[in-house]
């Protein structure tokens, strides 16, 4: 009794170390969707055409893509403490850039920069949370460290409206410097120190191989949104370059002892299931984040900020399935999972048949459901992903599920966009929007039920005895 105690009860801590590294995420997930909203008026502003304008997103996500793959071996080689505070340094560095930026050319360079440090964060946020907590309770972590990726999508639209309506365009880069300076002095100081390893030398063959292939990948998913298809050379050069270097990643990975993404943890049936979720996952979660402000934008005639608040239940849900985490910590992710699958679809079918017209209440009762699914699955899969890794596995287990949500997440937003533009073009007028996203939400229905292959893979119970995951040093007591 004892021990199960102490497997549920969180370490005060890990709890601390949690809230200070939340808080540095904070900034660059508020930063993604405040910046969204801002973009006509960033087009207006700097007198960039849409096609540039859109550069100032889409060299952020670059940025993030390439700066993923060396975030396992940066955080063995020079501790993840030292990585996370570079990684803050480098976003506030950005955003300041970014708010004196005098042309588009500036920002979009700025938004590299900023993008860089982003794309360190998350998976030393992961490294540093699970080696700090034994890989015990992974559940119960991941609904802490996910509070930030539920906010921003709530608080972002809302402060960029007001942002973009009562004051200059810059501030909303310089709206994250408190946020990253007090994030940077707590972590300099809460953050326990962790000695760099003599490791391996980096891998800079893999690197030139995996960071560009990603690039290049994301790259021309993105243009999947603008060109509406996948059959041009824009889209279809990308792809084939992204896909030959992956390619050529995969082969140069099995080949060597110390790769820069161990690919070898796919061996694992546990963790193979849950990367494969992470990527059905990120494509229901980000395809969704496509349609649903256009829904309420271009089918029923809301304003940005108005679509923003309309689509708050889907947060309320997110917040009231926190157990969900406990939950699979306790009797396994698979039951959590296809329970989160379940709900993210029935709360989608809602929209396939919603119309122009639809109650805001069914509306609204369909985003808690779908937030509630979404939730549960994100942090159920976790503790499918982590729960039989040894602590030396962490850091390149943290850069590879984070990689397979981003391209998923680019995956499921392009593919959506051609759907939902192919739709648009079949069903003309104002009766055939409606019929058009109806059409397109059944895909998306469609794609969150692919999940349950997968889920099918992870083990029923969390781990049977013998099975823990090692203890770090810090819990092993002679």
């Amino acid at each position: 009794m004892g021990r199960t105690s102490r497997v549920e009860r969180l370490d005060p801590a890990v709890l601390k170390l949690a809230g200070i590294l939340v808080l540095g995420a904070m900034a660059p997930l508020l930063d993604g969707t405040i910046v969204n909203v801002a973009l006509h008026t960033l087009g207006r502003e700097l007198k960039a055409p849409v096609s540039t304008v859109q550069w100032v997103t889409t060299g952020y996500l670059l940025a993030v893509a390439m700066a993923i793959p060396i975030t396992g071996w940066a955080a063995e080689r020079f501790g993840a403490k030292r990585i996370w505070l570079f990684s803050l340094v480098i976003f506030l560095a950005g955003s300041m850039l970014c708010g004196v930026a005098w042309n588009v050319g500036s920002l979009i360079v700025f938004r590299v920069v900023q993008g860089t440090g982003g794309g360190l964060m998350l998976p030393v946020l992961q490294t540093l949370l699970l080696r700090a907590s034994g890989g015990r309770n992974i559940g119960r972590l991941m609904a802490v460290v996910t509070l930030p990726a539920l906010l921003g999508p709530i608080l972002g639209p809302v402060i960029g409206g007001l942002i973009v309506g009562h004051l200059s365009w810059r501030w909303i880069f310089f709206v994250n410097v408190p946020l990253c300076v007090l994030a940077i002095l707590l972590a300099y100081r809460g953050l326990p120190a962790d000695s760099p390893q003599d490791g391996d030398r980096l891998d800079w063959a893999g690197l030139l191989l995996l960071s560009p292939g990603l690039a290049a990948l994301i790259y021309g998913l993105a243009e999947v949104g603008d060109q509406g298809a996948f059959d041009h050379a824009e889209v279809v050069v990308p792809l084939m370059a992204g896909t030959l270097l992956l390619a050529g990643f995969v082969l140069h990975a099995l080949r060597i002892a110390h790769p820069l993404i161990e690919l070898r943890l796919l061996g694992e049936r546990s963790f193979a299931a849950s990367s494969a979720l992470l990527f059905l996952s990120g494509l229901a979660l980000y395809g969704s984040m496509l349609l649903l402000p256009l829904y309420y934008q271009q089918l029923r005639g809301q304003s940005v900020i108005a679509a923003g608040l309309l689509m708050a239940p889907q947060g309320l849900g997110s917040l009231l399935a926190r157990g969900a985490g406990g939950l699979a910590d306790r009797i396994g992710p698979r039951p959590v999972i296809l329970a989160g699958v379940t709900l993210t679809a029935l709360g989608t079918v809602p929209f396939a048949l919603a119309g122009r017209h639809a109650g805001g209440l069914v509306l609204a009762a369909a985003l808690v459901a779908r937030g509630a699914g979404l939730s549960a699955v994100n942090m159920a899969v976790m503790v499918g992903a982590f729960n039989r890794l040894a602590p030396e596995q962490i850091p390149h287990a943290s850069s590879m599920t984070r990689i397979m949500q981003q391209v998923g997440g680019s995956f499921g937003a392009a593919v959506l966009a051609v759907v939902l533009q192919r739709q648009l073009t079949d069903h003309p007028g104002v009766a055939g929007q409606a019929t058009a996203f109806g059409h397109t939400f059944a895909w998306s229905v469609a794609f969150t039920l692919l999940a349950v292959v997968p889920a099918l893979l992870l083990p029923k119970v969390r781990c049977r005895r013998g099975e823990q995951t090692k203890p770090t040093t810090q819990t092993t007591n002679p």
